[in-house]
């Protein structure tokens, strides 16, 4: 391997272990390559103009107009009506609030967009409810782990609108495709609880399942809630808004809804959802622009179509390529949960290039780089529940182990079953 290739990545991977943030590691890495090229009559401005011109293109739009509805609606009290809506379908079973854990990850897909945030939402508001119900902690600390899991691929899943960008597919198509893998993941992990409620005999949190009327209350209740996945794919499909537009109605709608109908926003809110909003912001576009830079450092030394040609010849098939690739995001999983913009610019034109469908493995790509964050030992999901909760991480590792496994095998029944991923894109799209 040349050094041209070589010392680029061994600075990024270096940096990245050290703690350094992915953009800041991605941009050391490969500004100095650009800066050697100089002497061979290489413009640096080139480099400068496709930074610019990625800050400037209006599709990334979506990307502020949705990180900032994700902040309103943390302060707008949706989470509460989903939770208290995901009890009243699930909380008579054995092992409630265990099944509340995981369906209440599948709603707050729309709310939060990300396993880290999904986690950090659920160790505050629902384990301490099922360690008083008596629920072991680890238990607790599992299911809450392995849920929000789920979240990223629930749309708006930011690691979906990441993805559709950088790989130029759709964010509609991008979107649709999480639906059906998100609920059979919920459906398996639900019935994982229920094994284990039964076996270590986990008390309902309702005494009795709920009425129709109750349940139509707390659904009427949640609706407004409810009504953002779904309201973000018709409007998409229907046509009647773009991805940018999509996010910026739902931030106005997120406002209206907390500060109207819900009354929990307040203007005390107003800042520390700017502040969320600027930073969550620039972190995602800053770590866009150093992909960009990566993506060219790529495309100048032809890595993916070396890689591509490599593969190609190797004889793999399209099926082992993808199970390649769940490999390598489950190892790379474990240490950002920021790998979208990393790898899309190296394995996305791979898989373009063996006549892969991108949506089915934009689908996959981004479900297995979640399923990374709590792989032991270097899960950095793993790591957030294990100090917000004061879980000693060999306990949450051996209690979520079962879990991790079922997720993996997720993770592979879709590569094997394409269709899981593409049936609801293309019975939308064509």
């Amino acid at each position: 391997m040349s050094p041209a290739i070589l010392i680029p990545i061994l600075c990024i991977v270096g940096l990245m272990l050290l703690g350094v943030p992915v953009w800041v590691a991605m941009f050391a890495g490969v500004i100095p390559y650009f800066t050697s090229l100089n002497s061979v009559g290489f413009d640096s401005s080139t480099l400068i103009q496709r930074l610019t011109g990625t800050m400037e293109n209006a599709s990334y739009l979506a990307i502020p107009y949705f990180v900032t509805a994700g902040a309103v609606m943390n302060y707008a009290g949706l989470s509460k009506r989903l939770l208290d809506f995901a009890d009243g379908l699930v909380g008579h079973k054995t092992g409630g609030l265990a099944h509340v854990n995981v369906l209440l990850s599948v709603f707050m897909g729309g709310i939060s967009g990300s396993s880290a945030a999904d986690a950090a939402m659920e160790c505050k508001i629902l384990v301490p409810e099922m360690e008083r119900r008596g629920y072991d902690s680890d238990f607790s600390a599992a299911v809450t782990l392995a849920s929000s899991m789920i979240t990223p691929i629930i749309p708006p899943g930011m690691g979906l609108i990441i993805y559709a960008m950088l790989a130029n597919v759709s964010v509609g198509r991008m979107f649709a495709s999480g639906y059906l893998p998100g609920v059979i993941t919920a459906l398996l992990m639900m019935l994982m609880v229920s094994y284990y409620s039964k076996k270590r005999n986990y008390q309902p949190s309702r005494d009795k399942i709920a009425s129709l009327k109750e349940i139509i209350t707390l659904f009427i209740k949640g609706f407004w809630a409810l009504m953002i996945p779904f309201g973000l794919l018709l409007a998409l499909r229907g046509g009647m808004l773009t991805a940018n537009e999509a996010g910026a109605v739902c931030a106005v709608y997120a406002l209206i809804v907390g500060s109207v109908v819900y009354k929990e926003l307040k203007w005390k809110h107003i800042w520390p959802i700017l502040q969320e909003s600027f930073l969550g912001t620039a972190t995602v576009m800053m770590t866009i622009c150093a992909a960009v830079a990566m993506s060219y450092w790529l495309n100048i030394e032809r890595i993916p179509n070396k890689l591509a040609a490599v593969i190609v010849e190797s004889g793999v098939s399209n099926t082992g390529f993808m199970l390649l690739t769940v490999l390598i995001l489950l190892v790379f999983g474990m240490f950002m949960t920021s790998g979208t913009s990393i790898l899309t610019p190296i394995l996305a034109p791979v898989a373009a290039s063996m006549g892969i469908d991108l949506v089915y493995f934009g689908l996959v790509f981004v479900y297995t780089l979640a399923i990374g964050n709590m792989s032991p030992p270097f899960g950095v999901v793993l790591y957030q529940v294990s100090g917000l909760l004061n879980i000693k991480l060999e306990r949450l590792v051996k209690a979520s182990f079962p879990f991790l496994l079922l997720l993996i095998g997720c993770a592979v029944l879709f590569v094997f079953v394409p269709a899981l991923s593409t049936w609801i894109p293309s019975v939308l799209y064509g």
